[in-house]
C-alpha cells in the first residue's frame, strides 16, 4: 500500500485508434503497478470529469462551446493531430478532472500521481499536439479559485517545450527570463553562467521548461526558464541542467504547489524525441525532482505527459518507475 495517491480512471483512455500516442498506455499502467505489487487496489482514487466552470478558467467560451457542439474546424481539428469525437472530449474532462483530483491529493499528502494528463500544447484558444484542453492549467487555476493556493510553478520534463504552458501563465508574469539555447548547440554546463535571472518578479505561477531545442513545437514563446537542449544529450548532462533549473527557479519564487510533467519521451529510444536518456536517467531525474519539493517543503502533484518509446514495455516502466520514485523519496526504499 501507497502512503500516497494514484489518481486513475479506465476512461483515461483515449479513443484515437491507431497513433503514435499509446492511448492503451495508461490501463496498462495501472495493471503493471497492481501486478508488480508496487500499489494495491485501495491506492487508486476515481476521478470525476472536470465542470465546464472548471474548464473555462482556463479556456475561451467560444473554444468550449466548439469542443461540446461538434463545430471546430477543419483547421482546429489539424491542429489536434487527433481525430474529434465526442468521446474524445469526455476523455479530456476526465483527464483534467484527474488532474485536480491529484492537486487536491497532494495538498493534504504531500504527493500524488494522475496516471494521464499533462497535455502542455493546449492552448486557451485551441489545441495543438495530441493536446485539447490543458489539464494541468485547469487544476491550478481550480486550487486558486477555491483558495487552497496562491502560488505554483510547473516542473515540464516532457522532451517538448511547454508552449500551452507559457501561453496561458505569461499574463500572470511581471517578466519572464528565458535561458535559451546552448552556443553552437554544444553542451556545455558553463554556458548558464552569468545568465541568471536578474530581478524579474512572478505574480503567482512560475513555470521552467526542459526540452530539446531541435523539436515540436517549432515556435517555443517563453517559460519562466526554458532550458532549450541540444540533441542528443545524455543522464548526466540533462540531471546537472534540471538541478541548476529547480535552485534558480526556487531560489526566486516559492510555490505552494509544483506541478510536475514526467514526461517519457526524452528516453533514447522514443519516437518524438532526440535526447539520449537511459531508463536508470529517468528515474534519477524523477528522484531529483521529489527529493527539491521535499526539501522545501512544497507539495508535488504528477501528471505522466508524453512517452512514444519503440517498445510500449520502455514507456510503461518509465512511468511506472516515478511512482517507485516517489515512494522511494517520500518514504523510504523497501527492503
Amino acid at each position: 500500500m501507497l502512503p500516497f495517491k494514484l489518481v486513475y480512471s479506465d476512461d483515461y483512455f483515449l479513443p484515437i485508434g491507431s497513433h503514435v500516442f499509446p492511448a492503451e498506455k495508461y490501463k496498462r499502467i495501472h495493471d503493471r503497478l497492481l501486478a508488480s505489487g508496487i500499489a494495491a487496489p485501495s491506492d487508486f482514487v476515481a476521478p470525476q470529469p472536470a465542470t465546464d466552470r472548471d474548464v473555462l478558467l482556463v479556456h475561451t467560451p467560444q473554444y468550449v462551446q466548439k469542443l461540446k457542439t461538434g463545430t471546430l474546424s477543419v483547421r482546429e481539428e489539424l491542429e489536434l493531430e487527433v481525430p474529434y469525437s465526442p468521446e474524445l472530449v469526455r476523455a479530456f474532462w476526465l483527464n483534467a478532472g484527474g488532474s485536480i483530483l491529484a492537486a487536491e491529493h497532494a495538498l493534504s499528502d504531500g504527493v500524488a500521481i494522475s496516471i494521464g494528463g499533462g497535455f502542455h500544447h493546449a492552448f486557451p484558444d485551441h489545441g495543438e499536439g495530441f493536446c485539447m484542453i490543458h489539464d494541468v492549467a485547469i487544476a491550478i487555476r481550480r486550487m486558486q479559485r477555491d483558495g487552497k493556493i496562491r502560488t505554483a510553478m510547473t516542473v515540464d520534463c516532457d522532451v517538448h517545450q511547454g508552449n500551452g504552458s507559457a501561453t496561458i501563465f505569461a499574463g500572470t508574469r511581471k517578466a519572464s527570463e528565458s535561458l535559451t539555447s546552448v552556443p553552437d548547440s554544444r553542451w556545455n554546463p558553463s554556458w548558464m553562467a552569468g545568465t541568471g535571472m536578474g530581478s524579474s518578479q512572478v505574480d503567482d505561477v512560475f513555470t521552467i521548461s526542459l526540452h530539446q531545442q531541435n523539436n515540436y513545437p517549432e515556435s517555443k514563446p517563453p517559460s519562466s526558464i526554458d532550458m532549450n537542449l541540444p540533441d542528443g544529450i545524455g543522464d548526466g548532462e540533462y540531471l546537472a541542467c534540471l538541478g541548476d533549473a529547480l535552485s534558480m527557479g526556487l531560489s526566486k519564487f516559492k510555490p505552494e504547489l509544483i506541478c510536475y510533467l514526467a514526461g517519457a519521451d526524452p528516453y533514447c529510444e522514443d519516437q518524438l524525441g532526440g535526447l539520449s536518456l537511459t531508463i536508470d536517467g529517468l528515474k534519477k531525474r524523477d528522484e531529483l525532482v521529489f527529493r527539491a519539493a521535499r526539501t522545501e517543503g512544497i507539495p508535488v502533484m504528477v501528471t505522466l505527459a508524453g512517452g512514444y518509446a519503440l517498445k510500449l514495455e520502455d514507456t510503461l516502466t518509465i512511468h511506472c518507475n516515478t511512482v517507485i520514485a516517489a515512494k522511494e523519496v517520500y518514504y523510504g526504499r523497501s527492503s
